[in-house]
């Protein structure tokens, strides 16, 4: 048996900078992180040099080990209180904003580019919004600081580093299989790892495992009766067009965060995770579940820009299942493409057919993800959704002429999972005494600085 003051499960920004805010407080308490994958520096994708996805196992090493799936994504941090989840619902506009900020000065100090985008070029903005609005979208102000997939590698390396020298103890390789509770108390965790099965006691437990362990923690609430309510999940596409089409809104904004309720849903349907001259990537989560995403880097270049279009499914009773059902949505979409993404042009969508491979080679628009398997992207998403995906992506054709242009290329499934809602009071205390959840896996967050900034505030009220 182990003691500690603290255990952490998950080594994601929200465990991080749980663990870095502890020591910049000066706390002398004892940190442990429970971390599924590896280090940060031995975290390696085969795919840059076998040219396809791997389907690597026990786990995916683009979205498991040092730093979540954030260092291994396009590394952006969102400078706005306004982007990246419901968290200033629970702690006040005002903090959050705040604590971004600060939080933005030790992404600095441990080496993020001093460059803001989207900040300045305020007729150029205020004459995109103009086209927004007419659109019926809303254009969100969010100053974009742009880390880069293989930048932010190096900066988490560093703090990885930072931690281990303070004392923090980080187990690699170790899986938390369970709690371990006294009636409504908290005691610690249960896990496996290379020296087998452990016990770790500690005062306080942080559940931080973002995305990737939102079903796991899904379970956790249900088995152990932490006060949860269903949470949402976001279902999409990820676009791709040519540089040139979208050439204005990267100079000006780098990232277009829009946002629109196409009819005749009205569901939330948003842009998301822009990456210029990025590269569209393929994820693994369990069970094989293949999923798309976008990279993009600071000195690797191509010639085409990626970003998400996501429509948000909220659920009510008496259904309370949505990661299983978005989970669903892309295993139907993967058995098409045989274990592979999918890729559409929106073309072929609006004329009712697939996408055939030879047509893909003719167009002025190359695919950068070369291992994706062109078919019917229709065949498998909701119909709810393509009608919310399809009107929203000819709404943004009035704010981009050309995105919705008949080559435009949809790949799927892109897909966003977030825990069912822990109710937490503003100390990110459960009704579990001594069990606190954070980031992604909470659902309270969305994305790196959200996270971030919701494991800073944990720090500060451990430390």
């Amino acid at each position: 048996m182990k003691k500690y003051d603290v255990a952490i499960i998950g080594a994601g920004p929200a465990g991080i900078f749980t663990a870095l805010e502890m020591l910049k407080k000066g706390s002398k308490k004892s940190i442990v992180i429970i971390e599924k994958g590896k280090s940060v520096e031995n975290r390696k994708c085969p795919k840059s040099k076998t040219g396809r996805c791997m389907n690597c196992k026990p786990y995916c090493h683009i979205t498991t080990g040092f730093s979540g799936a954030g260092a291994f994504s396009d590394g952006k941090l969102s400078l706005s209180y306004e982007v990246g989840g419901d968290l200033p619902q629970l702690i006040g506009e005002d903090i959050a904003q705040q604590t971004i900020d600060y939080t933005d000065k030790i992404y600095l100090e441990f080496g993020a580019d001093t460059h803001v985008e989207g900040v300045g070029n305020t007729e150029e903005v205020k004459e995109i919004r103009k086209r927004a609005i007419q659109a019926g979208l809303k254009l969100v102000d969010c100053p974009i600081r742009h880390l880069g997939t293989e930048k932010a590698q190096e900066l988490y390396f560093a703090i990885e580093k930072y931690l281990i020298a303070h004392g923090v103890e980080i187990m690699f390789d170790s899986q938390c299989s369970d709690l371990i509770l006294d009636g409504e108390n908290c005691l610690g965790i249960k896990i496996s790892g290379r020296n087998g099965a452990e016990e770790i006691y500690a005062d306080h437990t942080v559940v931080a495992t973002g995305r990737r362990g939102a079903d796991w923690l899904e379970q956790l609430c249900t088995d152990h009766g932490i006060a949860h309510q269903p949470g949402t999940v976001d279902i999409g596409v990820r676009v791709e067009v040519r540089n040139e089409v979208i050439e204005k809104v990267n100079k000006v904004l780098y990232e277009s965060k829009l946002v629109g309720y196409p009819k005749p849903f009205k569901n939330k349907v948003r842009t998301f995770c822009q990456n210029p001259g990025g590269f569209v990537a393929q994820e693994n989560y369990d069970n094989d579940l293949a999923v798309v995403n976008g990279h993009s880097y600071k000195e690797l270049k191509s010639d085409n820009t990626n970003l998400a279009i996501l429509c948000s499914h909220n659920f009510t009773e008496p259904f309370n299942q949505p990661i299983a059902y978005a989970q669903k949505v892309g295993e139907l979409t993967n058995m098409l493409g045989a274990g592979h993404i999918l890729v559409q042009r929106f073309g072929d969508i609006l004329d009712g057919k697939r996408t055939w491979q030879k047509e893909l080679s003719r167009s002025n628009l190359k695919p950068t993800l070369p291992d994706a398997v062109a078919g019917d992207i229709t065949a498998a998403m909701p119909y709810r959704a393509m009608i919310n995906i399809i009107n929203f992506i000819q709404a943004m054709d009035h704010v981009v002429p050309g995105f919705a242009s008949p080559e435009t290329l949809l790949y799927s499934p892109e897909l966003k999972f977030y825990s069912n809602r822990v109710k937490m009071d503003t100390d990110f205390n459960t009704n579990i005494k001594g069990l606190h959840c954070l980031g992604d896996s909470s659902g309270w967050t969305r994305g790196l600085m959200m996270a971030s900034v919701h494991g800073v505030l944990m720090g500060r009220i451990l430390a």
